[in-house]
């Protein structure tokens, strides 16, 4: 059942809260992805000016993965904390407090001249990150009805169209010019803010759903799971995080230098090759979502992950048209993991919604992070073409998903 812009502006003494929990309140989902779109533009900026930093810092590979790792640790280490806590005592107004930490980053980042400035500009970028995606993952959820797995993937959509948006961006605002062009982008912050307001309002007066959400994750259609196999679940969906986002973090960090150096292509071209990755990545995320819901979240896993592993294996050899189309289809598969993934574990342990947002979430920046800065340094000691012929056997650890329990029943099956 769906509901207009109308709906969520009706009371809730009008619309009973187990009512509203059937709802799948479009406006707000297509707002928090607006914001999570503006959020990750933002983020996306830092990896888009590597090449410029590198040259005006004479920074190796090393120093660049440890900026990102910076970020990255940043934006990982508190998610898991903010999400518990605010799933005893709900925050909204974190979601604009979250921007403004991003906001003071960005402006601090477009004038940093040193290399010290740049890692804490990219540190207050990361907090901004850290107290936003919890929170947002919550209202997503709010918001969804039972269709969960879709308005997980309208949310990760914004993000990811954001980290596409921003080395395009990049390329036509920052690139040709300095770094100084970076703060142009505070308007894009400044917006996320105005629509977070709104945002944090409707959840303010709906917290009511917060109750009739749990309730409505933890009936007939889930399956029951031991302790140990949740345990064991969420284990090998870390194992898979690692996969998924070690591999990520050798294109969003260093996929430019990739094709400078193996095809000699321009700085500018090489971020259009990247944000086509990045769109691509995109739309595989819009898909996994709806298709967890309708063939269920480990069959969707199971695609993604080991699915992929075909054309990362193929990838380092290919020349530069079939590069692109590689990297397009690597793209499209292995984003339409981390939807059915998070969803996945939420249906494991109901009622922690903002924990497991913040621990996946979490988890995902601090392996990407991780991965660059040790992938910075293999590319300093053996050569960027190097890094992505280790990686391609990354999707192989996919190979786990036939270890992880159901957790949906099959319809027409009640148990």
């Amino acid at each position: 059942m769906e509901t207009n812009a109308t709906d969520i502006l009706t009371p809730v003494e009008s619309n009973p809260p187990a009512a509203l929990a059937e709802r799948t309140v479009f406006p707000i989902l297509m707002m928090i992805s607006m914001a999570h779109l503006f959020n990750d533009t933002i983020q996306s900026l830092i990896p888009a000016i590597y090449p410029i930093v590198k040259k005006s810092l004479q920074l190796s590979f090393s120093a660049l993965g440890l900026i990102t790792f910076v970020f990255q640790l940043s934006a990982s280490l508190l998610q898991p904390f903010i999400g518990a806590y605010t799933d005893r005592r709900p925050q909204p107004y974190f979601l604009v407090a979250g921007m403004a930490f991003s906001l003071s980053g960005l402006v601090l980042l477009a004038f940093a001249h040193s290399y010290p400035m740049v890692l804490a500009s990219v540190a207050l970028v990361g907090v901004g990150s850290s107290v936003f995606h919890p929170e947002a993952s919550k209202v997503a959820f709010l918001a969804a009805g039972r269709r969960r797995g879709l308005a997980q993937s309208l949310f990760q959509l914004g993000g990811n169209a954001g980290s596409s948006i921003g080395p395009l961006l990049a390329a036509l605002i920052i690139a040709p010019f300095h770094q100084e062009r970076l703060a142009w982008f505070s308007v894009v912050a400044l917006l996320a803010m105005f629509v977070l307001m709104k945002v944090a309002s409707w959840y303010k007066e709906h917290m009511a759903l917060r109750h009739a959400r749990k309730k409505t994750v933890s009936i007939e259609e889930l399956i029951p799971v031991s302790r140990g196999k949740v345990i064991m679940a969420v284990t090998i969906l870390l194992v898979l995080i690692f996969s998924k986002y070690f591999y990520m973090a050798s294109m969003t960090s260093y996929f430019t230098f990739y094709l400078i150096d193996k095809f000699n292509v321009s700085v500018s071209a090489a971020q259009i090759y990247l944000f086509l990755f990045l769109f691509s990545v995109a739309a595989g995320t819009l898909i996994g979502g709806p298709l967890g819901d309708r063939i269920g979240r480990k069959y969707v896993i199971w695609i993604s992950i080991l699915g992929v592993a075909p054309f990362t294996l193929l990838l380092p050899y290919a020349n530069l048209f079939w590069t692109a189309i590689l990297t397009v289809i690597i793209g499209i598969i292995l984003s339409s993991a981390f939807s059915a993934i998070l969803v996945y574990a939420q249906e494991l342990m109901p009622g922690k919604v903002g924990m497991i947002a913040g621990l996946f979430f979490g988890l995902a920046f601090g392996m990407g992070g991780l991965g660059s800065a040790l992938l910075g340094r293999l590319a300093d000691h053996s050569g960027i073409q190097y890094v992505y012929k280790v990686c391609s056997f990354l999707p192989l650890l996919g190979l786990l998903t036939g270890f992880l329990p159901e957790t949906q029943r099959r319809k027409g099956k009640k148990g």
